[in-house]
């Protein structure tokens, strides 16, 4: 169902034909599956030329495990040069260990087994933003998020057509415990949505407990009785702490998931200028290498855990040392990343409706759509941060939410491609229309006008005159009226009690366990 499209609007008049028209033409698919031909802006060359550069700096240079006595004993048996806490891999290794154990394509649970995803090939998963501490609407402004705030997010996303996954956090519910958090946002996640989602990482315990509640919302699924192995039920991120380092939190976090056989987003997060090189090869080839690390470590924890090349990549004012986002050189370093990584053999992650703007603005509009369309045209498998992003990932905006999903839309129709079918042709309207009149009347105008193009539910296409009349309504305000009319039109999608029982259960008696801390 689309977002601007409620089922239960009765009446005429123009605002009811309209809600009508965008109800019938509203889509929702676990995935896309592109027809599109991947956008490559690099050579073979190119391409080849910094997978060597990689191959150097991990054999040269290395990359550090810190405060992991385990990673570090896991690198030494495999045969790399540990030395304190460098790790230097022999030339090769990590690309020989990713390409014989790393799956090319895995499937991420959902409650409704129809909302399951399936990571990597052609296709593309979109998911919200995860991490902001703060929110911000027209209503209230900026202010830190709330487990209200979550769960509203929690909501938005069950009910848009156009987002397949949930994430970690699409906020920080800042007035709970941080301690304790974890408990709070999985259940938000797990009773107001049936689309897949993640685990906490903040902490490996936290992590762990992720998996326990997993075990218990999944029940029988959580392991694929075809395979023995647990099933995906959950995807983590193990950000690096870049450049060319993992700390123990992050490793700790990925060992419990990969040793589950749940996904792991391994990023290096990447601010070229600070954390890489101002050139942007560099760049690249330090975030290549700094993946392959950690994708080849989780091979080694357990062979076939499923894993994502990630990258969050921004450039810095050299001005001010503030990130940059909607760049050039950011859609540059993108593009070569995802070709890298389908030469690797992994599913990609790069890219969202990221901006830098404290609003959602113009600014916000051109910098988001420039960075996502990037990484749809370039074939990311898993786009984090799709909705919501506001001032370079400190504001999750209700807003800015609702105005990316209507570009996730229309990414889901471009990704489509051409429809080259007989009815896509039309050659028989163009015979019937023939030189110098209109296809307005034609029988194939109207037996397709209603689904002919995307329809966006918060542009505005009426003339000034109308719009004028209506309240001069700019797209925030529309945005403001839409996330407020899906919220209140939501109902959660059912869920067995005694599955919600035990859950909560779980959740009292692990929370009891421990005092209320903000670390």
């Amino acid at each position: 169902m689309n977002e601007m499209s409620p089922s239960s609007r009765r009446g005429g008049g123009r605002e009811a034909k309209r809600a009508a028209r965008l109800a019938g033409s509203g889509v929702s698919a676990p995935f896309i599956s592109r027809r599109l031909p991947y956008v490559e802006l690099l050579d073979e060359e190119g391409l080849s030329l910094i997978e060597e550069n990689a191959e150097q700096i991990l054999s040269e240079i290395g990359c550090e495990f810190r405060d992991d006595p385990e990673a570090l004993e896991i690198w030494r048996a495999a045969g790399a040069e540990v030395t304190g806490e460098l790790v230097r891999m022999p030339r090769g290794m990590c690309r020989q260990l990713i390409q014989d154990h790393a799956p090319k394509e895995f499937t991420h649970q959902a409650r409704n087994p129809a909302r399951s995803t399936t990571i990597g090939g052609k296709r593309t998963v979109f998911a919200p933003t995860a991490g902001p501490p703060f929110v911000r609407c027209l209503d209230k402004g900026r202010r830190y998020g709330t487990i209200e705030d979550f769960n509203n997010f929690a909501k938005l996303t069950q009910a848009s057509p156009w987002l397949h996954s949930s994430s970690t956090a699409m906020c920080e519910p800042v007035d709970l415990p941080v301690n304790k958090r974890h408990f709070d946002m999985f259940l938000g996640n797990a009773v107001h949505t049936d689309k897949p989602f993640f685990s906490a990482v903040s902490q490996p315990s936290r992590t762990e407990d992720c998996i326990e509640m997993a075990q218990i919302l999944f029940g029988d699924r959580f392991v694929d009785p075809l395979t023995g192995e647990n099933a995906t039920c959950l995807m983590g991120v193990m950000n690096g702490n870049s450049p060319l380092t993992y700390d123990a939190t992050m490793l700790g976090a990925a060992k419990a998931l990969a040793r589950a056989n749940q996904g792991v987003l391994v990023t290096p997060f990447i601010m070229a200028g600070a954390m890489a090189p101002t050139g942007l090869a560099g760049a690249i080839a330090v975030t290549l290498a700094e993946a392959m690390a950690g994708m080849a470590f989780l091979q080694l924890v357990k062979p076939g855990a499923p894993v994502i090349f990630g990258s969050f990549v921004t450039t810095l004012s050299m001005q001010s040392g503030a990130p940059t986002y909607g760049t050039p050189e950011c859609s540059l370093i993108i593009n070569a990343l995802l070709a890298l990584a389908r030469r690797l053999g992994v599913p990609s992650r790069s890219g969202g409706s990221l901006c830098a703007s404290k609003i959602a603005d113009a600014q916000a509009a051109y910098e988001s759509a420039q960075t996502l369309q990037t990484t749809a045209l370039g074939g990311a498998s898993f786009v984090l941060q799709s909705a919501g992003w506001l001032e370079g990932g400190l504001v999750t905006g209700y807003e800015k939410f609702m105005m990316d999903c209507d570009q996730l839309g229309m990414m889901h129709i471009l990704l489509n491609g051409y429809d080259l079918s007989e009815n896509g042709q039309a050659m028989g309207a163009i015979r019937e229309v023939g030189p110098g009149k209109h296809f307005f009347g034609c029988a194939h105008t109207q037996a397709n006008f209603e689904n002919a193009f995307y329809r966006s539910p918060l542009a505005d296409y009426a003339s000034w005159e109308q719009w004028d009349s209506e309240g001069a309504k700019d797209i925030q305000v529309r945005a403001n009226a839409a996330w407020k009319k899906t919220l209140a039109e939501h109902e959660d999608p059912a869920l067995d009690p005694g599955v919600r029982e035990e859950l909560e259960a779980y959740i009292k008696r692990r929370k009891g366990q421990m005092p209320d801390a903000n670390y």
